[in-house]
């Protein structure tokens, strides 16, 4: 059995993580209270793969897991008080610890780098910052030194200077984790440790807001559309399998019940013709919303095997097709972005985005590409910048498909607010926020006919 402080700081573990938006049932945590029982806590790393193969469900969980497991499990308590100390030491020592790859040494030289350099505020603060120590004591510079230093130990020269270059990156890298894990750790001492694990550890790709994300969470969320569009498919299919079954035909049902004196045992279901559907998505590619637009786009592409046809439109205040553009993009995903803005006709006169211009743009000019098989989607904030938003062409559109959804990826609260005409176009089409790609694949996994 593991010790009550331990088993509070499971169990907290398993709630932050939980909050992050991780699936882990009582089961789990079960297992987990086992593995630390079985390892106990003296090899910590042991402990950390034993969780963490007993929480989590992916390797993409890990960079998650790993920063709350050194909150609730830290290397140690406190620091080695050493106050401010020689700067050009301590990087002359971090200099020969990258040399030789020694983790551990580097490890202690990150709880002596925040100790003496990433203290802020008065005296006794529970502040510190990964940032300012890294600022003060600038590792990326010793390169070169690292470098010559390995050179001259190991006799190399020329020959994998390119992969040479790589692990002393690697090694710098690993240097800066350890620092900003031995800042969070400091931190979380004296504040609230279970709100820092819940606001000071980045999420995982998929939860991260369309509109927020950087280009490095972008460009990781681009390397989950192929895994991620696998996992759709699988459910489309499911879904058509049951699709086909048919509803109940009660004609024949209750003909067929006679032999058994009008009990319907055995009903009778009405088989449909399968016919795989038609999609258009029209996308707002312009501003934050972009990002947003481009890793869906994607998405659909992965998914063409479901469905009969897909027709991709982009605009801005003006509405071109770029089909083709993104069959050949799928090769260069992050630059699919780039190529829509370069070789399609987004805008006119101005730069700012026009729905009411480009959507009625769409119906004039490609209405033949709706039709009472195709499902429409329509990809943006709904910000009109204060012009017509067109609700006549929108209603066009509704007339003539399938069915039509909105995603929206601002929060439901923004809807209406400043120059959003959400709440105008929600009143003809179906509307649904989209903020990050979880929601963005359950969506598509409910809404996509099949």
């Amino acid at each position: 059995m593991t010790a009550p402080g331990v088993a509070d700081r499971l169990t907290s573990l398993v709630g932050a993580l939980r909050a992050h938006g991780m699936r882990i049932g009582t089961g789990e945590t079960v297992d987990a209270a086992q593995a630390v029982a079985e390892l106990g806590l003296a090899d910590r790393e042991l402990l950390r793969e034993g969780l963490a193969a007993t929480l989590l469900h992916g390797p993409a969980q890990r960079q998650v897991f790993d920063p709350v497991f050194d909150l609730y499990f830290p290397r140690g308590v406190g620091g080695p008080d050493t106050g401010p100390g020689d700067r050009d030491d301590l990087r002359d020592r971090l200099a020969a610890a990258l040399a030789a790859g020694d983790t551990v040494l580097m490890g202690q030289l990150a709880a002596e780098a925040v100790d003496g350099f990433g203290g802020y505020g008065s005296p006794g603060s529970d502040g510190w910052s990964s940032h300012q120590t890294l600022d003060r004591l600038r590792p990326q510079t010793l390169f070169a030194r690292v470098r010559d230093d390995v050179r001259a130990r190991n006799g190399s020269s020329g020959f994998g200077d390119r992969l040479l270059d790589d692990e002393i990156r690697r090694r710098i890298e690993t240097f800066r984790r350890q620092v900003a894990v031995e800042a969070r750790r400091r931190v979380a001492e004296r504040r609230d440790r279970d709100e820092l694990a819940r606001r000071a550890v980045a999420t995982t790709p998929d939860r991260v807001d369309f509109l927020y994300a950087g280009k490095l969470q972008l460009a990781e969320l681009r390397r989950t559309v192929q895994p991620l569009a696998r996992k759709l498919a699988t459910r489309l299919a499911a879904r058509r399998r049951r699709a086909s079954r048919g509803s109940i035909d009660l004609r024949r049902t209750l003909r067929g019940s006679l032999s058994t004196g009008g009990v319907p045992m055995k009903p009778v279901l009405r088989r449909r013709r399968p016919v795989r559907p038609e999609l258009v998505l029209l996308c707002d590619v312009s501003g934050s919303v972009s990002g947003f637009s481009d890793f869906t786009m994607l998405l659909v592409q992965a998914l063409h095997d479901q469905f009969s046809k897909i027709r991709v439109f982009a605009f801005v205040n003006r509405i071109d097709e770029v089909t083709g553009l993104l069959e050949h993009g799928t090769a260069d995903p992050e630059g699919l972005g780039a190529r829509i803005r370069t070789e399609a006709t987004l805008t006119g006169w101005h730069g700012s985005s026009d729905y009411g211009v480009a959507l009625g743009e769409f119906a004039e000019r490609y209405g033949d590409a709706v039709s009472p098989r195709t499902t429409v989607f329509v990809l943006g904030d709904a910000r009109t910048n204060m012009s017509d938003p067109n609700l006549a062409a929108v209603r066009h559109i509704g007339e003539r498909a399938r069915r039509v959804y909105w995603l929206n990826p601002e929060p439901h609260a923004q809807w209406g607010t400043g120059d959003s005409a959400a709440p105008e176009y929600a009143e003809l089409v179906e509307m649904h926020e989209c903020r990050n790609a979880r929601q963005l694949s359950a969506l598509i996994a409910h809404l996509l006919p099949v």
